[in-house]
């Protein structure tokens, strides 16, 4: 067995958007670039002062093509963290669900072909018409995260992202099936704190919030 211990460590914070706005939770939206929500943003206020603290400095920030990943860093920049440079990272997006982006939630079970997942809409398997299933999803956040992993070695990268895209983390870093990683709740403006120690990926933590953080005073 390899020994790790005493090797350079790249740390990754992947922290989910904040909530979207109402509407838009009506509907599967995916990949849409649907808006954050004015009211979440403000009664989360605290949320995002937590985060401004808790996160490392200095770290290099990424996040997805899609707004609501950017205006969630700005936002935890204007609670108190320096703000930073933002790159983009086209493949760390949602789901894309193709055709059905937009519809409603009822509407969904009449167009699966596979059983629904226990604790999601659909099976990881599903490959809405138009979209691409969990495992594409998982193929491409797993490059993604073992190229900055390569760029940052023995850094700390902060990713804001999706639902969906730190599922697929998870899974890329445990070597878990699509199955098993949406058994996984991501839940809004929490942290998955990911390491890579040489080609080894450790989970440090999963939606760590400041009622569960340890170090949080």
């Amino acid at each position: 067995m390899r020994y790790t211990a005493g090797m350079p460590e790249t740390r990754f914070h992947l922290i989910r958007h904040a909530l979207v706005e109402p509407k838009a939770r009506t509907v599967f939206y995916g990949a849409m670039d649907v808006p954050l929500c004015d009211l979440a943003l403000r009664q989360d206020a605290s949320l995002f002062r937590w985060l401004a603290a808790r996160l490392p400095r200095p770290a290099t920030w990424v996040t997805s093509n899609l707004a609501r990943t950017r205006a969630t860093a700005m936002a935890i920049f204007a609670a108190g963290y320096p703000e930073q440079p933002l790159a983009t990272e086209p493949d760390l997006a949602e789901q894309h669900l193709g055709d059905w982006q937009g519809i409603a939630h009822d509407a969904l079970a009449g167009m699966l072909r596979h059983p629904a997942h226990p604790f999601w809409p659909h099976a990881a398997e599903e490959e809405p018409p138009g979209g691409e299933s969990f495992a594409t999803v998982q193929a491409r956040v797993g490059a993604v995260l073992d190229r900055l992993a390569e760029d940052h070695a023995g850094g700390e990268v902060v990713i804001v992202a999706h639902g969906g895209s730190i599922r697929a983390a998870l899974a890329h870093a445990l070597g878990l099936s699509g199955h098993q990683a949406l058994a996984f709740s991501v839940r809004n403006l929490g942290v998955t704190r990911l390491e890579r120690v040489a080609a080894d990926w450790r989970v440090a933590a999963v939606n760590e919030e400041p009622w569960t953080a340890p170090d949080w005073e």
